[in-house]
């Protein structure tokens, strides 16, 4: 369950990151761009929310996966954590559901595993 766990965490945390680019990106270009796109697209309500969980969220999902083999029950929290702060931030959704169910996955499996995998 532990290396499912940690597979799961790394993936989930790589596929994190790439909504967090287009999150981070998307404030960005409203940002700059706002003024001549008004009317086709508008800036999010919590610029620094989106921002910040682009970064943080991302690098949760992939140490928690990293750790999840040696120290489970942090690992497991951290993926939980970084599965909750990309639904806080993104919502769930087509782009979104695959990185908060690996999270969410990785980190309920982390959680189970009582005992070192079998070698």
């Amino acid at each position: 369950m532990r290396n499912a766990a940690l597979i799961l965490g790394i993936i989930g945390g790589l596929w994190g990151m790439v909504v967090g680019f287009f999150g981070y990106g998307y404030t960005v270009v409203m940002q700059t761009y706002g003024e001549s796109l008004h009317g086709i697209a508008d800036q999010v309500q919590n610029v620094d929310l989106v921002r910040g969980a682009s970064l943080i969220a991302p690098i949760l999902a992939i140490a928690g996966g990293a750790m999840a083999r040696s120290r489970n029950l942090a690992g497991g929290g951290l993926m939980l954590a970084s599965a909750v702060g990309m639904n806080w931030a993104f919502g769930f959704g087509v782009f979104t559901m695959f990185p908060i169910a690996m999270c969410v996955l990785g980190g309920i499996l982390a959680l189970a595993a009582r005992q070192p995998d079998p070698h």
